[in-house]
């Protein structure tokens, strides 16, 4: 025959019980807490890896084709306005503006036709993050003059500051993902984040970007 519990035990027992059903009770109420904040603070965010800091690229090419006689600049050098950057034939090929050279052919006595391009240049103050957003996913949602913090792959969890200056009206060709839901093509558009270049010389075009737009 099975000893009864004293009432001390029987006490002890119904107190544990509680403490471990009050226990319960606070956890759930805690993991509610954070569900609920957590969706407070990501509801008006819309984040994307699919982006890159990009600049319009300016070609400088001949008008005449030709032979290259000489290349006066490099990759990563910083131009000013009206610089010689190369010699087709008798003819100097030079810049409008100030920009900075991301190619260059290294090709001495190649002969080039017309409107090849000999050297690409662009203007460092021009440099956005162009962030690529699927037309499903909060698109309509950004506007102008929202502020965005973005992180590139190049420098880790660093965090930089933006504001969206611009959301294209046109969808990127090559911007589609295929939606096995729907069987629907879902396009991607550009939205463009203005940073302070001056702030974050680091930052170089063609790098990756992941990108968080506070749409609040």
């Amino acid at each position: 025959m099975e000893q009864e519990l004293s009432v001390p035990q029987e006490v002890s027992k119904r107190s544990s019980a509680r403490s471990t059903a009050l226990l319960g009770f606070v956890l759930l109420a805690v993991i509610a807490v954070v569900g609920l904040f957590f969706f407070a603070i990501t509801k008006n965010q819309i984040v994307t890896d699919k982006a890159d800091i990009e600049a319009p690229s300016i070609t400088i090419a001949s008008e005449q084709g030709g032979v290259i006689q000489k290349i006066f600049v490099k990759e990563g050098d910083l131009v000013s306005s009206n610089a010689s950057v190369a010699q087709v034939s008798d003819q100097i090929l030079k810049t409008k503006d100030v920009g900075l050279v991301i190619s260059a052919q290294n090709n001495v006595g190649k002969t080039v036709g017309v409107g090849e391009s000999i050297v690409t240049v662009i203007n460092p103050a021009q440099l956005r993050v162009v962030a690529h957003i699927d037309e499903n996913s909060g698109l309509s949602d950004i506007h102008i003059g929202q502020s965005a913090v973005f992180t590139v792959d190049a420098f880790g969890s660093k965090k930089y500051s933006g504001i969206v200056e611009e959301v294209s009206s046109t969808s990127r060709q090559s911007g589609v993902v295929f939606n096995i839901s729907d069987q629907r093509e879902v396009r991607q558009f550009d939205v463009k984040i203005r940073f302070d270049v001056k702030q974050y010389p680091e930052l170089k075009n063609g790098m990756s970007a992941k990108v968080t737009i506070y749409t609040n």
